[in-house]
């Protein structure tokens, strides 16, 4: 199994950068593990929609473009399908067996995703309603991914 994070902007902050080479460094015993990071545009202040949608558009070219053209594409998003962990895992073991061996999971920056990106994907998921710091949502991503691969594996982890 082949799992790729492309996510936008690099992580700067040593505790993120500790949990997701932490996790990054798990997973390693149940698939091969890329992350991609994509050059975030900057927000100026008081940015209207207008200026906002170019910056998304500029990012999102960028994440498709590391987007492989045999991925199946997940798209982190608020309006996507909220799972829980049990679900979660059934999930990605059902797109296992059905032959997907190549999951891409998309992070977009502090405005979201462009609606090419989210055209590109084959599914939404959201983790909450609730909107999180995309580098964050790294390391929660991860640490999801590793609890489904144990609950996958009928492995013990905490709940």
């Amino acid at each position: 199994m082949k799992i790729t994070l492309v996510t936008v902007g690099k992580i700067k902050e040593k505790f993120f950068q500790a949990a997701i080479s932490e996790y990054s460094k798990r997973l390693g015993r149940y698939c091969s593990l890329n992350i991609v990071e994509a050059a975030d545009e900057k927000t100026p202040d008081g940015a209207g929609e207008s200026l906002e949608r170019q910056i998304r558009e500029k990012e999102g070219r960028r994440i498709l473009d590391a987007v492989k053209e045999d991925a199946y594409v997940i798209a982190l998003a608020i309006q996507g399908t909220e799972r829980s962990s049990e679900n979660l895992a059934a999930h990605l073991d059902a797109l296992t067996v059905q032959g997907n061996s190549h999951l891409c999971f998309v992070i977009g920056g502090s405005l979201g995703l462009s609606e090419e990106v989210l055209a590109r994907a084959d599914e939404q998921l959201s983790f909450s309603a609730m909107t999180f710091p995309h580098q964050l949502m790294r390391v929660i991503l991860l640490e999801q991914i590793y609890r489904s691969f144990r609950i996958i594996r009928g492995e013990p982890y905490h709940k």
